[in-house]
């Protein structure tokens, strides 16, 4: 029997006022799973991000992303991570437990559920290939069909943009969820999908100065700069060319 419906909650970033926000809207809807995306503490609030969402271990499925591992694994600038991330990779590493970072290095990489009305759906962070490969609007028709060559489910479900959308690609729709803690869509709010038996793109609100407020004494390196994000998120534009220059 097909699951329902799913949640899929990607690219928290530590952003705990999203988390609980997106949670509570889920909680008043027939929801069987949720699907964390990846991504889940690199950001001004790893400890309390992750003490929440390991709360909710029933139901949930959890897909690994790269700022996990990179969080799990301790990376560092001799990792090929810029300085400004490899600092925040770091701080963020001695925030949370040991146990903490096994639950993330332990994560999948991939999950197939089987989703009513959609059928069977491959969830992955980045592309089905790579917790680091990019697909945007933008991404070629070539390129996405050589991302998802070894795909046999229908629907892919992937993250890490930080931007929405749902299009055909390479014989497959393709979904982003959107970002909980730190979209690039131009405009506050917590970004996720909700699945089953079709797919709704969703936007929750929630306080966002007070969120501010709080991300900006977190102590977090570059507190700051998460918090004017929350307030004035970077724009797709912005994102995608950024995404296509890192790509070339």
């Amino acid at each position: 029997m097909a699951t329902r419906r799913v949640a899929a909650l990607y690219d928290i970033h530590g952003n705990l006022p999203a988390l609980q926000a997106v949670l509570e809207e889920v909680g008043r809807l027939d929801v069987d799973v949720i699907a964390f995306g990846g991504d889940l503490v690199w950001g001004p609030l790893p400890k309390e991000t992750i003490t929440r969402i390991t709360q909710l271990q029933e139901r949930c499925v959890f897909i690994r992303g790269n700022a996990d591992r990179e969080v799990a694994e301790r990376h560092d600038e001799a990792h090929g991570l810029e300085p400004w991330v490899a600092e925040v990779n770091l701080w963020c590493a001695t925030q949370i437990t040991a146990e903490q970072r096994g639950f993330l290095s332990r994560m999948q990489e991939t999950a197939d559920i089987d989703v009513d009305g959609l059928g069977p759906t491959l969830f992955c962070h980045g592309s089905p290939r790579s917790d680091e490969e990019v697909i945007t609007t933008a991404t070629s028709e070539e390129h996405v069909r050589e991302m998802v060559a070894a795909v046999e489910q229908p629907v892919v479900v992937c993250g890490h943009t930080h931007m929405q959308f749902d299009r055909a690609a390479a014989g497959k729709r393709v979904v982003n969820a959107g970002s909980v803690g730190m979209p690039y869509e131009g405009q506050s709010g917590a970004y996720w999908a909700l699945l089953g038996p079709d797919v709704e793109l969703k936007r929750t609100l929630y306080d966002f100065q007070d969120a501010a407020a709080l991300v900006g004494a977190s102590g977090c390196p570059y507190a700051a700069d998460f918090a004017r994000d929350i307030l004035q998120p970077p724009t797709r534009k912005e994102a995608i060319t950024l995404f296509e220059s890192r790509e070339k």
